[in-house]
This record gives C-alpha cells, structure tokens and sequence, in this order.
C-alpha cells in the first residue's frame, strides 16, 4: 500500500493541467554508439549513396508517424511531424555533412551526428523559450536517421505506455507518438519547458505534464506510485491515502471549473461592471490559427514570423511570406492579427547573414529590428508580405525590439518604400494598416510618450522589458529567482507606458507571460493596460476570471502596489488578491 512508504513531494513547473496517479515506468533510453573511422575518396561517393538512401527510409517512416498520429489524435498533433520533415531535407545539414565528410574523410554517420550537434547546439543557447525547444527536433530527427545509418531499430516508448506516469529525462516528439488518450497517465521529465512538443502532445491527449524536475529519474524506481499535480508542479512519491483523498476533491473541483471556463470561452471578455479588455492569442505560424477561434480569442496578438526563417538554409521568399500570413489573416478576419516582423538575433542565423566575428553578447547585439535595418532587402520582402496579405483581413503590424524613434522612423521609412514598390506593381493592401511598436527596451518606455506619437498602438513585452530592467538573465539559474515581474520599478514603468499611449489615444497590449499569470493579470489590467495575448491554452481561464472581476476592484490593486516599494510586499499584495477574488471562484 502506497501509505506503507514514506510520501515524498517535490516541485517542478507546470506544464499541462490535471491530476494522475499511477505506477511510474523510467524511461532511459541508451545512447547510440556512433562509428567513427576513416574512409577513402574512391568510398566517398558509396557512403552518399547510403546517406541518400537511409534519408529516404527516415523521410518514409517519419510520414509513417504522422499519418498514424494525425488518424489517432488529429492534424494539428500530427502537425509536430511536419517540422520533423523540414529539418530531415534541410539542404544545409545535407550538405555540410557531405562536406564534413570529404574534408575530414571521416565516415558520413560520424560526420551527421557531428553537423547536426552543432545545429542543436546553436538552438539550445538561443534566448527564447519556444525557439530553443527547437532543438529536441533536431536532436530527435538526427536521431532517428542516425538509427537507419547505423542499421540499429529504434525503441521506443510504444511498448510500455500502458497505465504508466512516464518518468524521463526528457521526451522526444518520436517518444509521444505513441501517446494515446486512457494509457499514458502523466509525464514528468527532469528537462524541458512548457512549449516542449512532449507538452504539446500531453496537452493534446489531456495528460498532466510537470517539466523542470531535474533529476526526479534518479530518485523513483520502476513501478513506484506517483500522484502528479499539473496544476502547480507537484509531484508526490508513494502518496498516503489522506493526500489521495484530498486530491480526488480537488480534482473533481478543477473539473468542474473546467468545464464552466470553456462553456463561457466564446463570451465576451468584459469585467462586472462591462470593461471590456480584449483577449488574443499568440501563435507561431498558420498551422496555429485553428486554436484560436477555438480558445475565444478575438484574433492573434502576437504573430511571430520566426519560424518561417528558421525552416531551412534559405529565406522565405516575398510569396511564401504573403501566402503564411494570408492564410491567418483570412482565418481570424474581421478580428485584427498582429504579425511581428523578423526578430531573430546573431545567433539564430547562419554566417550568410550574420557577421563572421562573434558578438560578446548576442542579445544586446545585431537582433530584430536593428538586424532589418542592416538588411533592407530582406525587411522589405518581409513588409510587402505583411502589407499584400492586409488586403485579406484586418491585418496590423508590429515592430520589435525598438529602443527610440530613430529606429521607428528609419523601420517606417522601409515600410513607405515597400507601399511604393506595390503600389507600382498595382498590387492591392491596406493603405490605412495599422502600425505598432512593441516597448521591451527600457530606453523605449521611457520615451513612449514620443513613440506614442509615431504609432497607432503599443504592445509590452514583458519578458524582455523585465530582463532588461532589472540586468537579470531569467536563464541563469543562479539569479533567475531575481526575475521579478512584480517588481516596483516594472509596475511604474507599465503605468508610464499606458499614460503615453492614452494621452494620444493608442491602445497598450502585453504579450509577455506575464498575460497569462491569473496573479499578475488583475494588476496589469488595473494600471490600465486594454488588452493581452497570451498562449491560447490560457486564454479561457484568463477570459473567466476576468467575467468574475470588478474592474474597480484591480483598479484599486493597482493603485496600492504603486505605493510599495518591496517586491515581496508586491507579490504578497497581488496573491492575496487572487485567492479572495479569484482562488474562490472554483468553489
């Protein structure tokens, strides 16, 4: 009996939502012993052969996995799959690794696994949640075509998932093709974050995700009982019958939220007394645009074009754009979406583009808007994208990363170049599109009211905004507990923002993760922010609580938070809020 055995907790992040209970199966799959010999150049052309040949192998069982997991948990699942198929026929990791090979003579396994470390490399260090993450495609694509060069078969997690809490040091989007709905209880993994393809996939299936763990494999054995919390990240070890019970309440307590949140996810987002604050969703490419329509949201907040320039060795050009962006506009119309031009830093570019000398510090270095300004062929390919694709829906567009409006300016000058070269080829768009700017640099929240004249709306990025204010790296795990969005100067500097864009009548988002913290939320709306995008999953919750609200009552919230000058204090403040406005509406 699971009483019999000390119960142990422990704390992670939460990543997808519920409760579970179960025996845990350790999944630690062993690494691939990779050869490494020398080979002649008359044997050269024999290994490309292989490689050829073993790349079509991968490409058809990777097509095998998605038609299988698109039949079993719909397109949108399978679409994980899609970006598996993009990384598999990238041109640059084909033929650096031929190149790999002739230069170093070495075989051509060895020399995949050495080129495709250095991709995975490169994604780990990038300073974005979702575009690290990217770096489990990599590695788990590489890996499977490295199985076929080696000739070893892959085994995965398929044959054990039956009524298991999945225990692991991470997960691979290959591993969660064998996820199916009343078989895989739980996940917890040591690694990993909320846009992990793991997560995704768990969310998907409805199955409580906890990440972040660190080593939780090394301490729980094959066939230990497990309650996992998604909800708050926690996870119990050997659970007694008192903490089993409590849970089961709690469970049935959230369901019930659950389904009163979804059945009000397509009514308007307005507090008590009728405020309306606009609720969007962020998204990451078309392939998204479903969700959004689905979570309530009134169209897309936040359109990062990234991944349309992380696909493949070479740019998208003006037509693969236009064709991207058309299909969401059109998708979410009359709801305005906002796409966000190219912001990619230094390091999230081959040397084609980037400069050949390293920059000491990338993040403060040759990123987003500045990178556009240094490249005005590929900026203006990217606005007469965005403008052709305004012809098709309520189309708006938002700058990155702008720190004065030196910047605005030379970024609005491009853009009145990009409406002449349409307007001679009599191409159709919005003259009338709408232009924003997003404030995550302090030096542009300090000038907003100057901004403010030169845009037709804000949008706060939170993450950024905070990082660089406060001089806190939130990756570094050694200062990240300074990463402080409660902190007072970031309150006064939101409050300074809205005041700038409301004296000249613009309207002010926040897009941080911050939009979607149910504690910060109250606190951002009652400094007078209109409206949020956040992650579409969050967004009806988000819409509930704010149904629940008095707008009088953040308001005041707000109001006294300006007063303190201690974080914690803040934070107090903010979560004693939500668990008498809030934390009651479950009940």
């Amino acid at each position: 009996m699971a009483e019999s055995r000390t119960e142990q907790f422990f704390k992670g992040i939460s990543a997808s939502p519920g409760v579970a209970y179960g025996p845990v199966h350790v999944y630690l799959p062993k690494e691939l012993e990779i050869p490494d010999h020398s080979i002649s150049e008359d044997q050269q052309e024999d290994e490309i052969e292989y490689f050829d040949e073993k790349l079509l192998a991968t490409r058809k069982e990777i097509l095998g996995l998605r038609d299988a997991v698109s039949g079993r948990l719909g397109r949108e699942s399978a679409g994980i799959f899609d970006a598996h198929l993009l990384v598999l026929e990238d041109r640059v990791l084909i033929e650096e690794s031929i190149r790999e090979m002739r230069e170093t003579g070495k075989n051509i396994t060895y020399c995949v696994n050495k080129v495709a470390q250095r991709y995975i490399d490169a994604f780990a260090n990038i300073d974005d949640e979702y575009l690290r993450e990217r770096a489990n495609d990599i590695r788990d694509v590489t890996k499977r075509l490295l199985h076929h060069l080696v000739g070893e078969s892959r085994h995965g997690l398929e044959p054990i998932l039956e009524n298991r809490i999945i225990v692991a040091r991470d997960v691979s989007p290959s591993d969660t093709a064998g996820f199916e709905r009343g078989k895989v209880l739980g996940v917890v993994t040591d690694v990993g974050s909320k846009t992990s393809h793991a997560v995704i996939m768990a969310r998907s299936i409805q199955v409580p995700a906890i990440v972040g763990m660190r080593n939780f494999t090394s301490l729980v054995k094959e066939g230990d009982e497990v309650l996992v919390d998604g909800y708050d990240g926690t996870v119990v070890i050997n659970p007694s019958e008192k903490t089993l019970f409590g849970y089961g309440k709690f469970e049935e307590k959230k369901q019930a939220l659950r389904r009163r949140v979804h059945a009000e996810a397509g009514e308007p987002s307005r507090t008590l007394e009728g405020v309306p604050i606009d609720l969007r969703a962020n998204i990451e490419g078309p392939e998204e645009v479903g969700r959004v329509k689905d979570c309530g949201a009134a169209g897309v907040g936040l359109f990062r074009t990234e991944f349309l320039f992380l696909k493949d060795s070479g740019f998208p050009s003006e037509e693969e754009q236009y064709q991207a962006y058309r299909t969401v506009a059109a998708e979410v119309a009359p709801d305005p979406v906002v796409i966000r031009t190219l912001d990619l830093g230094g390091d999230k570019f081959p040397n084609s583009i980037y400069p050949t000398d390293r920059e000491a510090n990338p993040f403060l270095g040759l990123r987003a808007i500045r990178l556009c300004l240094e490249n005005p062929d590929l900026f203006k390919r990217q606005l007469r994208a965005i403008l052709r694709a305004s012809a098709h829906g309520n189309v708006k567009l938002m700058y990155p990363m702008i720190s004065g409006v030196g910047e605005l300016d030379r970024a609005n000058a491009y853009l009145a170049e990009a409406k002449e070269e349409l307007d001679r080829k009599e191409q159709d768009y919005d003259r009338g599109i709408e232009v924003g700017t997003m404030i995550e640099i302090p030096s542009a929240a300090i000038t907003a009211d100057f901004l403010a004249r030169k845009c037709d709306f804000f949008s706060i990025g939170t993450n950024d905004l905070i990082q660089y204010l406060l001089a806190i790296d939130r990756l570094n795990e050694r200062i990240a507990h300074l990463y402080e969005p409660a902190h007072p100067a970031v309150l006064r500097m939101v409050r300074g923002v809205v005041e700038a864009a409301h004296a000249q009548g613009i309207r002010v988002s926040v897009c941080g993760e911050v939009a979607g913290d149910a504690v910060l939320v109250p606190v951002l709306l009652g400094l007078g922010v209109d409206e949020l995008s956040l992650v579409a999953s969050g967004l009806p919750g988000i819409k509930y609580m704010i149904r629940n609200l008095e707008f009088s009552a953040m308001e005041s919230l707000a109001a006294e938070m300006l007063e303190l000058g201690d974080p914690c204090e803040l934070i107090q403040l903010a979560e004693t809020f939500y668990e008498k406005h809030v934390a009651g509406l479950i009940t």
